[in-house]
């Protein structure tokens, strides 16, 4: 629960009972933590109809290892929390969602100020700790800093049941020194931690900031049983200079890491981190985080005249920061301020084509039916070939073109798939996009696809679907976008636009797609050119099941969310709609983006296999299901290579149930 009270002294009167209480955890967030609160926080929360003025709040959470016990727990945790003077009404929940969206709130709150500085300027975080009953004085005594100082936009937030508590500041600084300001500041600032008998670090490293301070924090006889150590473990001083120990009473006031500014896409990154456990290259080559300060220092480098350093980044990046990107997305998810790298590898795409390139792209795009058709046809001429011939064949190509223009033919690629045809209909309930994707790819073997399978679903349910004029034409406009083709983005998306609002009659009927990456594609049309779109698997769940019994339902499927599903809030549909038909419906826990991001997978087949390796395993561990579904067929093709078990989109599944 978010505990919120009319000021700080009142929260932090109500501390030393809530402790008592025993919850796992007690996290403070002041005033302007609240402010940025309200950001992230859904309209729905009770937070967002409130006037904040001196506020303050506690995030509370209760752990037990048994639900009786927990029960117990929350009951009495219920009764202490009524009592309270909250300025807000406020409960205890068990929900999943409201306890992921508090907690991603407040572990972004440091990444939501750093990521509103001016570019170029520094946003630093501290961490002190004082015993509990000074909590209230040291946070008042920092305010008065901070106002004493001339630093604004601060927040004060931490772990009160620990007395530990995190601030920031904005400061701009140079790679050699700091304001006077910041060295006034930091004495003030131990002066007033050392009066309250506390501590100058709490759970981070001293570092370079505290550690002038160090001896009178501890005293001159402990102080230097800490140099005799230092001395002994390290006697060239060559492990961390200058940190923990020093003489130099400036140590914190010089050879700052400053932040240069880069791209738009990324100056907000104060690299935190919480991009790089979702993305698919992290065991391949390097991760958001990183490929954001690969490019700094390639700035860094170039304002120096490091030529050399400049062209060795820029040799590397090519392979580790841009052929290894599945510009997913997945970064945008988990970051706190939804940073998408992926722009930013996007744009960097973009500045490297050729005029041929952006040529070709341009004329592929007006004419996408002849490319999609010539790409089935490789597939079944691929499929019917002496495997070596094809391999070989493609490889002199990868060869003498590079590895990112020709794609790289495997024996566990399906054969092509079928031509995508326009659909009349006199009365139609929606617009079916279908997917250039599952024209270009067949179906697992035994199985009619996804486009079969919604049509004969709508059908057997009396829905009539139209497909658009022009069909055979159209994408979605992803691989433009991907490529950063900004000439073939621009025509494919205009050619859509046209050909999707005539068959909509101007937005009355929804667009229903039935790959998911498609989905998300044109759902980002959609508000510019008023069309309603919605994924299949949505569509089917809401609409199209509740018109039809379930014949056959299977003992388990197996999920693999997409990234796009992820994005798009679709998780929920997937598990629901497999639930449907399934007794058991299983996510690995491992799950992830397959990496295959459209013809990623083709080009750069080690991205793939790096980053579903993770969830083969955790799929492998398990005992085998009836069914294994997604709702992308590249990413069902990704799943299949990696697993061996046969993925295909989930709607056939659904359709085998009900027919």
């Amino acid at each position: 629960a978010l505990l919120v009270f009319d000021d700080l002294p009142t929260a932090m009167g109500h501390l030393p009972e809530l402790a008592e209480n025993q919850p796992a955890t007690v996290e403070l967030l002041d005033a302007a933590s609240l402010h940025i609160a309200q950001k992230v926080l859904k309209r729905s929360s009770p937070l967002h109809d409130l006037t904040i003025g001196s506020h303050a709040a506690f995030l509370v959470e209760y752990q037990d290892d048994s639900e009786i016990s927990l029960g117990a727990r929350v009951a009495d945790a219920g009764r202490l929390v009524s009592a309270f003077p909250l300025a807000i009404s406020s409960e205890l929940t068990k929900d999943a969602k409201a306890r992921a969206e508090l907690w991603h709130m407040r572990k972004g709150l440091y990444a939501s100020v750093a990521s509103a500085r001016p570019p170029g300027t520094n946003v630093l975080l501290e961490d002190i700790a004082v015993p509990i009953e000074e909590v209230a004085d040291t946070c008042e005594g920092l305010v008065k800093l901070f106002e004493r100082h001339g630093y604004a936009d601060n927040i004060i937030f931490g772990h009160a049941k620990d007395g530990n508590l995190h601030f920031t500041l904005n400061e701009r600084l140079t790679s050699t020194t700091a304001p006077p300001r910041y060295q006034a500041f930091t004495e003030d600032l131990v002066d007033l931690v050392l009066s309250k008998a506390g501590s100058l670090k709490a759970e981070h490293g001293t570092g370079r900031m505290m550690a002038p301070f160090v001896r009178r924090q501890f005293g001159d006889e402990l102080y230097e049983v800490m140099v005799r150590l230092k001395q002994l473990c390290d006697p060239h001083g060559l492990l961390s200079p200058g940190v923990v120990i020093t003489d130099d009473p400036l140590e914190h006031t010089r050879n700052f890491k400053i932040t240069p500014v880069a791209d738009p896409e990324v100056d907000r990154c104060v690299e935190c981190g919480f991009c790089e456990p979702v993305c698919p290259s992290r065991s391949l080559t390097i991760t958001p985080r990183q490929r954001i300060v690969l490019r700094r220092e390639m700035i860094r480098a170039e304002a120096g005249g490091d030529q050399a350093l400049v062209e060795h980044l820029r040799h590397r990046f090519e392979y580790d920061g841009l052929s290894t990107c599945a510009a997913d997305g997945m970064c945008q998810v988990a970051c706190p301020v939804e940073i998408d790298t992926g722009q930013l590898v996007k744009h960097l795409r973009s500045e490297k084509l050729s005029r041929a390139e952006e040529w070709a792209w341009e004329k592929a795009a007006r004419n996408w039916g002849s490319v999609t058709r010539a790409a089935s046809l490789a597939l079944d001429v691929a499929s019917h070939a002496p495997v070596p011939v094809v391999i070989g064949s493609l490889s002199a190509a990868r060869a003498a073109l590079g590895p990112d223009r020709v794609p790289l033919w495997a024996p566990d690629l399906p054969s092509g798939g079928r031509r995508r045809t326009p659909r009349l209909s006199a009365n139609p309930a929606a617009v079916y996009f279908p997917s250039c994707i599952n024209s270009m790819f067949g179906p697992p073997d035994d199985s009619v696809g996804a486009r079969v399978a919604l049509e004969e679903l709508c059908g057997r349910a009396g829905i009539e679907v139209v497909v658009p004029e022009g069909i055979e034409d159209l994408c979605c406009a992803t691989p433009w976008k991907s490529k950063g083709m900004r000439r073939g983005y621009k025509t494919m998306t205009e050619s859509l636009v046209g050909a999707l609002g005539r068959a909509t009659e101007r937005g009355k009927l929804p667009v229903v797609c039935d790959a998911t990456s498609c989905t998300e594609a044109l759902a980002r049309l959609a508000d510019e050119h008023s069309l309603q779109v919605v994924d299949s698997v949505s569509f089917v769940r809401h609409h199209v099941l509740p018109l039809l019994p379930v014949h056959r339902r299977l003992p388990s499927v197996m999920l693999h969310p997409t990234c796009a599903s992820t994005r798009l809030g679709l998780n929920d549909d997937m598990v629901g709609l497999a639930s449907e038909i399934a007794d058991s419906v299983v996510i690995p826990d491992d799950w992830g983006c397959c990496g295959f991001a459209g013809d990623r997978g083709l080009l750069r087949p080690e991205l793939t296999r790096a980053a579903t390796a993770p969830e083969a395993g955790a799929v492998l561990s398990k005992d085998k299901c009836s069914g294994y579904a997604s709702s992308n067929r590249t990413c069902e093709l990704a799943m299949t290579r990696a697993t061996g078990f046969a993925y295909s989109h989930l709607l056939e599944l659904v359709n085998e149930a009900t027919r």
